[in-house]
């Protein structure tokens, strides 16, 4: 189990304190996604129970919208990219047959306006099938239902994104908040590995998000 910090990798802008943590669940499979540009819901009770702003809900929209234009843009239907961005800091996902695009891809994207930090995991092989494809939307509603049935996590503060079986994780969380999220992505059935693509949060961050807007507090406590 190997644990990385990621650091912004946009030249002049403050490092990100994140972690990115894959846990094996079963056979370990290459890091790759869907195209699927997932975007924030942006009304009632989701806008009210994020750990983002509003606008910065709809920023992370926009950078989704912008960045996969641009992909398009740049490598049309020889790559298959999935864009995920959780407070601008934007996750690649996907495959290229070219390690070229990978690269390209990476600094294009950088330069969308609003993006804070890049985790490129665009893997260099052929694309996914469509039935591929929609397993892994199948397996992203489980693990959905499954972190909104967990009654010790908050659902709405993790972004879920898979592909062939591996589940990407996304949010604002405490430490506790990721491993228990990773717990019960794990346990869904189909899931082959789980990525964690975190912005962790100390308990006095998350409390004083809590305080500014008490509909965001977090999961309760362990119990001993």
């Amino acid at each position: 189990m190997n644990t990385t910090s990621v650091r912004s990798q946009i030249p002049g802008l403050r490092p990100l304190r994140v972690v990115v943590l894959a846990l094996a669940a079963g056979l370990s499979m290459s890091a790759c996604a869907p195209v699927l540009v997932g975007g924030a819901m942006l009304g009632g009770a989701l806008v009210a129970t994020d750990r983002r702003t509003p606008g910065t809900q709809v920023e992370d929209q926009s950078i989704e919208l912008k960045s996969a234009a641009r992909v398009r843009e740049l490598v049309g239907d020889r790559a298959h990219v999935n864009v995920t961005s959780y407070n601008r800091m934007v996750l690649l996902t996907g495959e290229s047959p070219e390690a070229a695009d990978r690269v390209t891809i990476e600094r294009a994207v950088s330069r969308i306006e609003g993006v804070r930090s890049i985790v490129n995991e665009i893997a260099v092989m052929g694309k996914t099938t469509l039935t591929a494809r929609s397993n892994d939307g199948i397996l992203t509603a489980r693990v959905k239902a499954s972190l909104i049935d967990a009654k010790d996590v908050q659902a709405n503060a993790v972004k879920v994104t898979t592909e062939r079986g591996t589940v990407y994780l996304m949010g604002r969380v405490t430490e506790r908040e990721a491993a228990r999220a990773a717990e019960v992505a794990r346990k869904v059935d189909g899931v082959s590995k789980v990525v964690r693509v975190f912005e962790i949060l100390t308990d006095a961050e998350l409390a004083e998000l809590s305080t500014a807007r008490p509909s965001l507090g977090g999961a309760p406590a362990d119990k001993k």
